[in-house]
């Protein structure tokens, strides 16, 4: 987050160096910036991060045009809403003309590349929702730019909910709980990322150190999907407390940014499924911290369905919702196996080893059920 905050200033002075001016000369006055999703994701929660990235997007597009360049952004989009991504036509289809999309490079999580373009049928039809999201930009010019009330209105539901998920990640349960009840350090064991589950060897883990796989998909897999939506409740709530009903439901209809993010977010919502770890609100440790999350699940619940005027989430896309349940009914023998191998090891047992290769092995085939690892 603190990278975006700063981009603008730092492409200023980078544009004043007249070495670098010219090396971009050379590159046809071209300037490729990469953002970084899965990161501001996880260190801004997700409207916070997505909000940011939009606004960044502007503000470096204003750059660059000023110094006679064009921008082109690679954006660093995961697999699921959780990490930046989601469904990425949408994405793409609602940003206004003040971002450049004459052309749109995107990271494609390593899982999703055989279910998105391992045939010819289906590299076909990924590519065309690219090219209409970027068609369908262009011929509702005009209709995707977001007035100076919506953005005031999208800046406090932007902080609100960054307010919730930062207390989240303040309180002195949120790591241990990771640690100590999730697969979070089981991810190095699976040799599944690019790279390792976390930056350096210090002897306490911090939020910093974790890199957005392992964390988002130890959230995934506890079937709690924190940061995909953790803190959109409480900021809509807050609004709704103060007045703005009628204006969240114009934003959710008038704005296709908003609608998008607010489609991801029932996508993450609707892969939770809080009945498997129901045990731990009587945990002693961690049972306060369990209720937290199950609230604000609720509550986030709530709200969408609230300002959408949807009877259940994903209401205007029955397939991919159908293709969402299908796919979580398939996993739950696997993480009920997982939950049950995760308290064994809390506990002396002299089956260590097997329960920890259990819960590897379980972590391999939800990963591959679920087409993604978060």
């Amino acid at each position: 987050m603190v990278g975006m905050k700063d981009s603008e200033d730092t492409m200023n002075k980078l544009y004043a160096l007249p070495a670098y001016k010219n090396h971009v000369a050379r590159r046809k006055n071209k300037q490729t910036i990469m953002l970084g999703f899965s990161d501001g994701t996880k260190d801004g929660g997700y409207f916070k991060a997505n909000w940011s990235i939009y606004k960044t997007k502007e503000s470096l597009t204003r750059v660059c045009t000023q110094n006679g360049v064009s921008a082109l952004f690679f954006d660093g989009r995961g697999g699921p809403p959780s990490r930046g991504g989601g469904k990425s036509h949408r994405f793409y289809a609602a940003q206004s003309n003040a971002i450049p999309n004459n052309e749109i490079q995107l990271t494609i999580q390593g899982q999703t590349i055989t279910s998105n373009y391992g045939t010819q049928e289906q590299f076909n039809y990924n590519c065309e929702q690219m090219i209409t999201a970027g068609l369908s930009k262009k011929y509702f010019a005009g209709k995707n730019d977001i007035s100076k009330e919506q953005r005031a209105l999208l800046e406090k539901l932007s902080q609100l909910s960054f307010e919730k998920y930062d207390a989240l990640k303040q309180h002195p349960r949120f790591i241990g709980y990771l640690e100590n009840r999730s697969t979070l350090k089981y991810y190095s064991k699976a040799n599944i990322g690019s790279r390792p589950g976390k930056r350096g060897n210090k002897a306490k883990l911090e939020l910093t150190d974790l890199r957005a796989i392992s964390f988002v998909g130890s959230w995934s897999q506890l079937k709690q999907n924190v940061p995909g939506y953790f803190g959109t409740g409480t900021a809509i709530s807050a609004l709704i407390e103060d007045g703005y009903t009628e204006e969240l439901k114009a934003l959710y209809t008038d704005v296709p940014l908003f609608k998008a993010l607010c489609s991801n977010s029932m996508m993450s919502l609707s892969k939770c499924y809080f009945e498997l770890t129901n045990y731990m609100a009587d945990d002693t440790e961690y049972g306060d911290f369990w209720k937290i999350l199950k609230a604000e699940y609720e509550l986030s619940k709530k709200m969408m369905l609230l300002i959408s005027g949807y009877d259940s989430l994903m209401q205007e896309e029955p397939i991919s919702k159908a293709s969402i349940a299908i796919r979580e009914k398939i996993v739950l023998p696997l993480l009920v196996i997982q939950q049950n191998a995760l308290q064994a090891v809390q506990k002396e047992t002299e089956h260590l080893s097997e329960y920890e290769k259990l819960i590897v092995r379980s972590l391999y085939g939800n990963i591959n059920a679920s087409r993604n690892s978060a």
